[in-house]
């Protein structure tokens, strides 16, 4: 489905009020409804007018097809641009595990009360990055959001909403907080949503994350790698002393059983091994090389042709 400019198709301007949007609509409809209209392409036109008022009519929405302008294009074949939802609330019937699903999460329907009411709150989502020190430790966060609201005149607006959010220990990427009542407002007596943020690890510059396993790239000296050694690697909640077997190629993984992502169990701590070669840069260094030439029957593609 291309994108269509609802505002356009109810002749309105982009700052048009919820009572414009409603007044227009019902203009609208009444003038294309295939059961009295004589217009030639009335019924495509009454669909369009209605696909156009069921996203404007709804601040939530309204504030979401606004933001994304021409990158929405609806239907499944919808790909938000990079970031397009930072910082942002949208709104959803549950906790989609994948937020490109757009149709999915922001054009769901009210979430249903027991008494099969739809007078609750929708539930709201949101991303929350955090650093992967945060799930070895937990932690307490402090998140600025933006909520639409429709402002005394009629107009949808973001507003700025502060929380205080508490991290917990072993948290994962992928998985949510609920904050419960923390969601869209209900309608009459109805419930508030709540509001789930998706917890997305910060691109860390050591570690690499696998579910519950990180992995830590790690420089040894050749001799090290050779002879086996006692050194120190980092690691999300500290240093800790890893012991290198002698003879270790490069590439080598050293497992360190439950030092991953804390949890029940808990994850393991991979350390790869990075052999790093000194520099032959000066006359005994490069005599350095030349004996270690001269000690070894060694031909380091001796099985690389096959």
């Amino acid at each position: 489905m291309e994108y269509k400019d609802y505002y356009e198709v109810l002749g309105l301007a982009r700052d048009a009020t919820q009572d414009d949007i409603k007044r227009a609509y019902r203009k609208l409809a009444r003038k294309y409804h295939p059961d009295v209209s004589k217009h030639q392409d009335a019924e495509a036109n009454f669909k369009e007018v209605g696909q156009a008022y069921e996203v404007l009519k709804d601040p939530e929405k309204r504030a979401a097809y606004d933001r994304l302008g021409a990158g929405w294009h609806g239907g499944e074949a919808f790909r938000p641009q990079p970031n397009w939802d930072e910082g942002f609330e949208f709104s959803g019937a549950g906790a989609p595990p994948d937020f490109d699903d757009y149709l999915a999460s922001i054009f769901a329907a009210g979430r249903a009360r027991p008494d099969g009411s739809l007078n609750a709150g929708r539930d709201h989502h949101a991303k929350l990055v955090v650093d992967l020190e945060d799930a070895y430790r937990g932690a307490q966060r402090v998140i600025s959001l933006s909520v639409p609201v429709v402002d005394p005149q009629g107009h949808v607006r973001l507003q700025p909403r502060t929380l205080n959010v508490s991290i917990p220990k072993g948290i994962r990427a992928g998985q949510y907080i609920r904050l419960a009542g923390q969601g869209g407002a209900g309608h009459g007596d109805g419930a508030p949503g709540d509001l789930y943020l998706e917890i997305v690890f910060r691109d860390h510059p050591r570690f690499q994350v696998d579910d519950r396993d990180v992995t830590v790239d790690l420089p040894v000296a050749p001799w090290e790698a050779a002879l086996g050694a006692t050194v120190t690697t980092p690691t999300p909640d500290g240093e800790v002393a890893v012991t290198v077997p002698g003879n270790s190629p490069s590439g080598r993984r050293l497992r360190l059983k439950g030092k991953g992502i804390p949890g029940d169990p808990p994850g393991n701590l991979y350390v790869k091994l990075n052999i790093v070669l000194p520099p032959a840069d000066s006359e005994r260094s490069k005599a350095a090389y030349d004996t270690m030439r001269q000690s070894f029957d060694f031909d380091p593609r001796a099985h690389f042709y096959g």
